[in-house]
């Protein structure tokens, strides 16, 4: 327990999200990532975008399902956390579990309402999401297994990011047309490999930053090898992104954006290749979230910057 346990609700509220939630950095990303899915949706059934409301309850249940994942990391990490990194919140009292756990049920609360308001049909994807994010907590019922084989890891996690996608893209073609638009496909694979880009990208890290007991990219892979992976995820997540720019029409202005942003990103990899330090580190994982942020603006807004949005 810490001097911090007597500061008021809202301060530890603000300490925590600055730490292991940034609303605004969260906030920005969420954003383009449900935007640019109903947007994809639309163009793709040749349909007008939905209505601003349908924007801003794919934006809420976005930033819920990443803080009931931040919520569900806390009581899966709770002991290792405890053991190997005493200073996050929940092990030095800022937080408790207990509080972490009804804040995701609140979220949950506001999922539920807002899925409602569009479509009530909705309910069912919602449930598939949480199924699986419940299955991922309890480690599939394998943590051992699971965790002695990292890249099967990490599939079986990122596999949650397009089955989030497809309940955001099913706000726009559950009540417009019941099924979803040919080529969805596509985007939700971007989605998934756009995880990868994320999750790989923020922990490759400096020697120097490797702690004993926390796992890492660049400590399981070793530092050349996980930098390559990751400039390779970005490279397809890349070639997967003119794929939807070919499908929506918007070739052109889709592969400018995204190559563009595709070479920042692997310019990165090649800084943090060249000197593995943790400012270069840190510019990697910086990338990553650009990168994405880009990848979405491109994917969801080039039909109109082209004139082939409705």
């Amino acid at each position: 327990m810490t001097e911090e346990t007597g500061l008021s609700l809202a301060r530890r509220l603000w300490i925590y999200q600055a730490e292991r939630f940034p609303l605004l950095k969260s906030g920005i990303l969420l954003a383009a990532f449900s935007a640019a899915s109903l947007s994809v949706s639309a163009h793709l059934g040749g349909r007008p975008a939905p209505g601003l409301w349908v924007y801003l309850a794919a934006w809420l249940c976005m930033l819920a399902f990443f803080f009931q994942m931040r919520v569900c990391d806390e009581f899966k990490d709770h002991e290792e956390d405890a053991r190997f990194r005493p200073e996050r919140p929940v092990p030095r009292g800022l937080v408790t579990l207990g509080f972490l756990r009804d804040l995701g049920l609140g979220a949950g609360a506001v999922m539920i309402a807002a899925s409602l308001s569009v479509d009530w049909r909705l309910l069912g994807l919602l449930a598939l999401v949480w199924g699986w994010l419940a299955l991922m907590t309890l480690e599939f019922g394998a943590p051992a297994w699971l965790k002695a084989r990292p890249i099967l890891y990490l599939l079986s996690h990122m596999l949650i990011m397009p089955l989030i996608d497809l309940f955001v893209t099913a706000m726009e073609w559950l009540p417009a047309a019941g099924r979803p638009p040919a080529g969805l496909g596509g985007f939700l694979a971007l989605s998934f490999v756009n995880g990868c880009v994320l999750e790989i990208g923020r922990k490759i890290w400096a020697p120097q930053s490797e702690r004993p007991g926390v796992e890492s990219y660049s400590g399981l892979w070793g530092l050349e090898r996980a930098a390559r992976i990751w400039m390779g995820v970005v490279a397809l997540a890349w070639a997967l992104l003119l794929w939807v720019g070919w499908a929506m029409g918007a070739f052109g202005v889709v592969a400018l954006i995204g190559t563009a942003a595709a070479l920042a990103a692997l310019m990165a990899g090649l800084g943090f290749l060249a000197s593995a330090t943790p400012e270069r580190a840190r510019r990697l994982d910086l990338m990553a979230g650009l990168w994405v942020l880009l990848c979405y603006a491109a994917a969801g807004f080039a039909p109109f910057l082209t004139g082939g949005g409705s």
